[in-house]
């Protein structure tokens, strides 16, 4: 079964690695659904932690979710727009988890109108993704995982259809405070789109590090993201972030986007700001059963983020 896994990490992962993803099709799947990871930046795949919407990051840390773990959450975004996500991991043996998964974001209504411009009425939309995942201990310290989902867009009466797979890895040395993963994110395509105008997947190659300081409270995280895309400079692709682990069951986290703050760049009378929309914090409460994640982020420039996240052991 870990070759089968193995295999199928490798493969895919070589696919479509060549490409430039200036211009992608669902870019909803780029947004934060763990708290946890928004509160680091909004890009984290190497926390191996307790929590069940950690998979949405990087499929191969279902490994160490407990067994039976529910997670819901949700985000404010733009204004006008919701989110909603779910997750459900189960054992499948020993070494093997299996779960499902899936997230929603409606971006309100709108006003339909005539080529002249007069209303004719109103008009929703919304992103939804549906998929499964399964994970794989390949020896003591070193899991694999994939997500197989299905991904559909809706504006009005019209949608898209697409297919896609995440694919992960993670190395977890609790003993000494190292955690290192290697995800590939979203590497598929639309089946049916929009006017027959295909676009790319959201395809993101991500590298991440995480290291607790030992016999300290501090753990600190880099991620190097949009790996198969270099339009911008290698500063650009890093985000970070630092957790103070209060205690086994508390802790606070703040984090920093470098390729958020260039892109949410705008002008104004002092030049270009970001407006804050690369910084983020929150914080968590980790019982043996219950636990919940809040984090505050601005993922857009226009308004800020509150992301919770609530998971309980069934």
């Amino acid at each position: 079964m870990k070759r089968v896994v193995l295999s199928a990490i490798l493969l895919l992962a070589s696919l479509q690695s060549w490409s430039q993803d200036s211009r992608s099709a669902f870019p909803f799947l780029r947004l934060p659904v763990s708290a946890h990871v928004a509160a680091l930046g909004g890009d984290n795949i190497s926390i191996a932690s307790d929590d069940g919407t950690l998979v949405f990051h990087n499929p191969a840390l279902a490994s160490v979710v407990s067994d039976g773990s529910l997670s819901l959450g949700m985000m404010t975004y733009m204004q006008g727009c919701t989110t909603a996500s779910a997750a459900y991991q189960r054992y499948a043996d020993e070494r093997g988890t299996w779960g499902v998964n899936a997230r929603f974001i409606s971006y309100g209504e709108m006003k339909r109108t005539d080529v002249t411009g007069q209303q004719t009425g109103t008009f929703s939309a919304k992103d939804i993704a549906v998929g499964g995942t399964f994970a794989y201990y390949l020896a003591n310290r070193l899991s694999g995982g994939i997500t197989a989902k299905v991904v559909t867009s809706y504006i009005g009466d019209n949608s898209s259809l697409a297919a896609a797979v995440d694919l992960g890895l993670n190395y977890n040395d609790d003993e000494h405070g190292w955690s290192v993963s290697a995800v590939a994110r979203n590497l598929g395509g639309q089946l049916t789109a929009y006017e027959d105008d295909f676009e790319r997947m959201p395809l993101d190659l991500q590298f991440g590090v995480s290291k607790r300081l030992m016999g300290s409270p501090l753990r600190f995280s880099a991620t190097l993201v949009r790996l198969n895309d270099w339009q911008y400079g290698l500063g650009k692709h890093l985000v970070v972030g630092a957790d103070l682990l209060l205690s086994e069951q508390f802790y606070i986290a703040a984090g920093y986007n470098a390729l958020r703050a260039s892109e949410m760049k705008i002008a104004s009378g002092d030049g270009e700001s970001s407006h804050g929309a690369a910084l983020s914090f929150g914080g968590g409460i980790q019982l043996e059963r219950l636990k919940l994640h809040v984090a505050y982020a601005k993922l857009h420039v226009s308004s800020p983020s509150l992301l919770i996240n609530f998971s309980y052991t069934l």
